[in-house]
């Protein structure tokens, strides 16, 4: 796919095969942790065909790719190749024989090299995700995790405009007479985009001119409805609140003009997602539901880590596939042109990005959540920085919103992200989750009650 924009006891006598690393323990310990050194070091170059296998060097430039440099490492059974905790400047692939991971959960896993997982990355981030144990005699592929930051498209300096790309579509839809219609239409701007309402575009105005609260209250207030979810939010657990609220004026004083302004634009947000078409209308409304969810995630990691703006996390996550409705407008728009239901959700994952970008700078949104549809889905992205942003926080949400669904099985595991190591709290359920959002069900249920 294309991205738009284009890894306890007394301390052991060492043996040779055996150093200390350069570590930074996740737990802590008394003595340093060790790993194995590979029995053999290859600096062979392997076909294209066989590093295109893998995420997400499949999605880069070929000519990037041939060039890049790696290397084979072969381990025997029962080595430790890194561990939880451990800094690393390479990124590993499983290429032969079987490793158990370990990261920070009471469970295990296994990895096959035959399993399709194998074509993601053991880790990916520049502090390892868990331990991993040859199983049987292994081999690894280790390239410089530079690539993943290439990857991953950030630039120095933010964009003053969302650049209009070809989109390119997988073959077997890429012929398909509504995609290039609908690729055509976005590439010439001609596509119809969906324009903030009245009351979050009129509090957006002020908000720029810099009004008081007075008169923030009295654009809001036209508003029953967010009037009624503010004063629910400000008196819900989510603010923790001393003393029950009951008027506008209260609740924007309690949750702060530029707060207030994020969730008026969240709550106002819902009213985009709307067709006249029943089926896809069906399918407007799971975008709502699912994108209610991520929003909810993102607000309480935000909450627990305290790099990010919660509020900010709360609309991140909201609009991370805004993208997905003028795909369906279009379809609204195009009956005669637009595939069966199965086809078209198909190609929403290749269309939505990019689109939803556009959508965001058309109404005015910051760099910074303009680029949230392009990465929310780019497991590997890395931003370079040892703390969470917001990109990071909408990733471990959206990968954790994962679980339990039928795409569980084609995403990496959550120990192997660069986002991951990067959280507070590190902690992973028996089926690799985040913990901390397991333990905060009633937070969550709370943010999503108050967007419904």
């Amino acid at each position: 796919m294309n991205w738009f924009t284009k890894i306890f006891s007394q301390k052991p006598k060492k043996t040779p095969l055996e150093k200390e690393p350069d570590i930074a323990p996740l737990a802590s310990t008394n003595n340093p942790l060790t790993y194995s050194e590979p029995v053999s070091t290859e600096y062979k170059k392997l076909p294209l065909t066989t590093l295109k296998r893998l995420a997400p060097l499949r999605d880069m430039d070929d000519a990037y790719v041939e060039q890049l440099a790696h290397t084979i490492l072969k381990y025997t059974q029962g080595s430790v190749i890194f561990r939880l905790g451990q800094k690393t400047s390479s990124v590993f692939y499983l290429l032969e024989g079987s490793v158990e991971l370990q990261p920070d959960s009471d469970n295990r896993y296994t990895l096959s090299a035959e399993s399709s997982l194998a074509n993601l990355p053991l880790n990916s981030g520049k502090v390892c995700g868990a331990t991993a144990f040859a199983k049987t005699d292994i081999t690894i592929l280790a390239i410089s995790g530079e690539f993943i930051c290439r990857w991953s498209g950030k630039s120095l300096q933010e964009p003053a405009s969302v650049e209009l790309i070809d989109i390119e579509l997988p073959e077997q839809i890429a012929n398909n007479r509504f995609f290039t219609s609908f690729s055509k239409a976005y590439r010439e701007n001609r596509l119809s985009l969906p324009s903030l309402p009245n009351v979050a575009l009129k509090l957006k105005e002020a908000m720029e001119k810099d009004l008081g609260i007075n008169e923030v209250v009295r654009i809001i207030g036209v508003d029953a409805s967010i009037v009624a979810k503010l004063i629910q939010l400000a008196n819900s657990p989510l603010y923790s609140p001393i003393s029950p609220i009951t008027n506008c004026h209260a609740a924007v004083t309690r949750l702060g003009l530029d707060q207030t302004r994020k969730l008026v634009m969240g709550i106002s947000l819902k009213q985009l997602f709307s067709c006249q078409n029943p089926q896809l209308m069906e399918k407007m409304q799971n975008l709502w539901k699912n994108s209610l969810y991520v929003s909810s995630l993102s607000f309480v990691l935000a909450q627990e880590n305290g790099t990010v703006n919660p509020e900010d996390a709360l609309l991140a996550g909201l609009v991370s596939d805004i993208g997905t409705i003028p795909v369906l407008h279009f379809a609204e728009l195009n009956p005669n042109e637009y595939p069966n239901m199965d086809i078209l959700e198909s190609a929403i994952p290749f269309l939505s990005p990019s689109v939803g970008s556009l959508v965001l700078h058309t109404l005015g949104f910051t760099p910074e959540l303009t680029d949230i549809p392009k990465y929310a889905e780019n497991w590997f992205y890395e931003s370079d920085r040892d703390k969470l942003n917001l990109t990071d926080i909408v990733i471990l949400a959206k990968l954790h919103s994962y679980f339990g669904t039928s795409r569980a099985k084609e995403i990496p595991y959550m120990n192997s992200i660069p986002a991951y190591v990067k959280l507070n709290n590190s902690k992973l359920t028996p089926d690799f989750s985040l913990d901390i959002l397991h333990k905060a069900k009633h937070r969550i249920n709370a943010a999503m009650n108050f967007l419904s």
